[in-house]
């Protein structure tokens, strides 16, 4: 067991029901604090995710949210202040991601991603910033290597991503000095249900990668509990957690 440095606190952790999300849901858990996870579609794996995290001892609750709606993020954000009284940490992590040839990209697609990718974070964070700096609470954004460097086949969800990174330094200056606003920005995260897919991509990113390995979804859960419990005059930064894959 970490030790219990968001104990009395609470979290809320965008697309928290799998995947990355998960991780990091779980590991704030760890950490002590209450945590409320958003899910559009993945009710069931939400509430397992609640299920462990009450099984350490925390409160959990999972919440329906539609991060690209205003009411709906809304009425999330009441929800778990209703429950929990306070909320000290936002992790937004809901995100799409999917591959397309920048010439075919539609504008739905385009509109789609951007969305949740940027928009999202942004409602959620507007909706969340009275609570927040009731406490001198913390935002952490999940960013991406794609947006730092392009990638070819994914131009929107790049373009949707180095938004969020500059969204992240907007809101590191506008929300000081009672928040703090950092971003972490994965590289390749190794997913069973990705990996499985795209094997020969996963190695490919393996060998490029000068820690010989893909990441995990921990190290990125652990990039975040950096932020969400180091030193609050941190803020406006971009981590990058890709093994270095990011130096080329």
């Amino acid at each position: 067991m970490q030790t219990q440095l968001l104990s009395g606190k609470s979290a809320l952790v965008t697309g928290g029901a799998r995947r990355i999300g998960r991780a990091i849901a779980l590991s704030l858990a760890q950490t002590g604090a209450s945590v409320a996870l958003t899910y559009r579609t993945s009710a069931s794996e939400a509430a397992q995710t609640a299920s462990e995290i009450e099984a350490l001892s925390c409160r959990a609750l999972a919440v329906e949210c539609d991060v690209r709606s205003e009411a709906s993020v809304r009425q999330a954000l009441d929800t778990t202040i209703a429950q929990f009284g306070r909320l000290d940490v936002v992790v937004n992590n809901a995100a799409v991601f999917e591959p397309a040839p920048l010439e075919s990209i539609t504008l739905a697609q385009w509109d789609r991603v951007f969305e949740t990718n940027a928009r999202g974070p942004f409602l959620v964070a507007r909706e969340a910033l009275p609570h927040l700096r009731a406490v001198q609470g913390r935002i952490i954004n999940i960013g991406s290597l794609g947006g730092l460097h392009a990638w070819a086949g994914h131009a929107h969800y790049c373009a949707s991503k180095a938004a969020l990174h500059m969204i992240t330094q907007g809101m590191a200056k506008s929300f000081a000095p009672e928040v703090s606003v950092n971003c972490v920005a994965p590289g390749w995260i190794e997913m069973d249900e990705r990996s499985s897919g795209q094997p020969n991509q996963a190695a490919h990113f393996a060998a490029k990668t000068p820690m010989r390995r893909n990441g995990a979804a921990d190290d990125v859960a652990q990039a975040v509990l950096f932020f969400a419990t180091g030193p609050a005059f941190i803020t406006g930064q971009i981590l990058s957690v890709d093994g270095g894959l990011g130096l080329g």
